[in-house]
């Protein structure tokens, strides 16, 4: 009995299934590999005088840290692979600074604020101040009042000489958690200005970057960005004790 050409053609056809079908976990867990070995505390090599370093947790979250001359920068967040490519988003984790008001010994502050103006300033004690604070301004009638903290830490709102304030709600810009009140002390409130502190002073200094794309080469990770003066480096992992 004679095989036809499509009997032939079909048989050929379920054989490339076959081996793609075989092919395709081998392809799957040899990228599964090389992820897994990625995870680990790498420092940045190559750059003149820049001292920096990379750390990817197996739970896929990421730490990073530049140091060159007096600048001090630091980043967090989630990193994924894919092929090749390792990319760093930046993230909070899930957490939101938390506030309190200023003591008075902590303060400079030497005037009231002008009439008809509410002024909050957010900063931490003696280190600087926090831009990107949305403060909430709440009058003892229930007038309230928005406005986000700016580069020197202040936040202000006008309202009305008739207006006492009482307390103010506090949250980082775009955040969608709910507003962390503070009483405002009566002195303060007389005067129209408070001091609200970050308890957490790496707040002040915010994330470096939003997305940092490396590349895996031999040896480590490298920067994926030509315009970039860590590119010339390489993150590596210190070399294994024999």
């Amino acid at each position: 009995m004679k095989t036809s050409h499509f009997s032939s053609r079909f048989s050929s056809f379920s054989c490339l299934l076959a081996c793609a079908a075989l092919a395709w976990p081998l392809a799957a867990s040899a990228a599964d590999q090389a992820a897994s070995s990625l995870p680990g505390h790498y420092y940045l090599q190559g750059v003149m005088e820049t001292g920096s370093e990379l750390l990817l947790k197996k739970d896929g979250t990421f730490k990073w840290m530049l140091s060159y001359g007096n600048t001090d920068e630091q980043a967090s967040g989630a990193w994924r692979v894919a092929g090749d490519t390792v990319t760093l988003v930046t993230g909070n984790d899930g957490k939101e600074p938390q506030f309190r008001v200023f003591e008075e010994t902590e303060m400079r502050i030497q005037k009231a604020a002008e009439a008809g103006l509410w002024v909050a300033i957010v900063g931490f004690p003696r280190l600087g101040p926090m831009a990107g604070v949305e403060v909430k301004f709440e009058a003892q009638s229930g007038k309230t009042a928005t406005a986000v903290s700016v580069a020197n830490g202040d936040a202000i709102v006008s309202m009305p000489a008739s207006e006492r304030w009482v307390r103010a709600g506090l949250r980082r810009q775009g955040a969608k958690a709910d507003y962390q009140w503070l009483a405002v002390p009566p002195a303060r409130a007389q005067e129209r200005i408070a001091a609200f502190a970050v308890t957490d002073s790496q707040w002040l200094r915010g994330q470096a970057f939003q997305k940092l794309v490396l590349r895996v080469v031999k040896g480590g990770l490298q920067v994926d960005d030509t315009d970039s003066g860590l590119a010339r480096g390489l993150y590596a992992k210190p070399a294994s004790k024999q």
